[in-house]
């Protein structure tokens, strides 16, 4: 049995073709231009997923959209990065291309991913799983036997907007990655002759890329800079673990590219946050699926959710 899967992000567009035991057969991968909204985003999926129905007949598609959703009724509250998106039905939308008969679900990215993790990458075997994307944005889901919690609509786990003060300064201002990209910038002006400096002299964007090899290097800015972003992180974490009390975080997106010295730092700072009868607190682990959480979960929300649905 096939299914499709979508993951409409801010600045990519997949689209997989792949069974329920999140195997991609087929995949169209696409660079979103944000300029063009969401007209232009809708156009991309036009040209690309009839070929992928034809080939593959598909039992059902399921959407990981980059944004608040009502996961109901497939309806898209917003989009925080592409315009374009408020208010669009983007479930009937991708029916009106398919087959009389082929069901559509949507949901936020950050669930779908943490449905993906949890059922076929690093979260398998544990439950609750938590998942964190750490992306030009910051997301969060939670899966609880095998299923994804949703809170009432537009959304639920919203790490990224979690407060780190009273001021109002969220997570997402200080961790994601557009927030490190500018750290390491002005980290890189204020001292020209350094590693970070030589690192992103050529870079236009995605500064972030280069702090694991700054801080390989001995830089101390660098050090200093994840440092701070674990802090902060395993700060904000902290609130899911006292809220839910998961048995893993998975760190995914495309900051968590910076690999061990991220996952280390923060499975080392978490302790201190946490509440003494939850000690030594969830084990956290980096994504397994890499950059394919998203469409995989689409496949296993394609899934489950058919099942469901064919059950009742």
């Amino acid at each position: 049995m096939v299914f499709i899967g979508i993951e409409i992000g801010g600045t990519k567009l997949q689209l997989v073709a792949g069974d329920e035991t999140g195997v991609i057969l087929d995949r169209r991968r696409l660079a979103v231009e944000s300029t063009a909204g969401g007209e232009g985003i809708r156009a991309q999926i036009a040209a690309a997923l009839p070929e992928l129905i034809e080939r593959h007949r598909p039992r059902a598609v399921a959407v990981g959209f980059g944004g608040p959703v009502d996961w109901r009724t497939g309806r898209i509250e917003c989009s925080h990065q592409v315009a374009g998106w408020h208010g669009f039905g983007l479930g009937d939308w991708l029916r009106g291309m398919l087959p009389a008969g082929v069901p559509v679900y949507v949901d936020n990215d950050a669930n779908v991913a943490a449905l993906g993790e949890a059922c076929f990458g690093a979260g398998r075997g544990f439950d609750p799983v938590f998942w964190i994307n750490m992306g030009s944005g910051i997301g969060g889901g939670l899966v609880v036997a095998g299923a994804l919690y949703h809170g009432a609509i537009p959304g639920e786990a919203e790490i990224g907007h979690l407060r780190l003060d009273r001021d109002g300064t969220t997570l997402e201002q200080r961790c994601s990655g557009w927030a490190v990209d500018a750290r390491i910038r002005a980290a890189a002006q204020r001292e020209p002759a350094g590693v970070l400096a030589g690192l992103t002299r050529t870079l236009q964007r995605g500064e972030a890329r280069v702090l694991a090899a700054a801080v390989a290097a001995g830089d101390a800015q660098a050090s200093r800079i994840l440092a701070e972003v674990a802090e902060d992180l395993a700060f904000a974490l902290s609130h899911a673990v006292q809220l839910f009390h998961p048995r893993v975080i998975v760190v995914g997106g495309g900051l968590s590219l910076v690999g061990e010295p991220l996952r280390g730092a923060v499975a080392s700072v978490l302790p201190r946050f946490v509440m003494d009868s939850f000690q030594p607190g969830p084990e956290v682990r980096l994504a397994g699926l890499g950059e394919d959480s998203v469409p995989v979960g689409a496949l296993a929300l394609a899934a489950s959710r058919s099942r469901l649905d064919a059950g009742a």
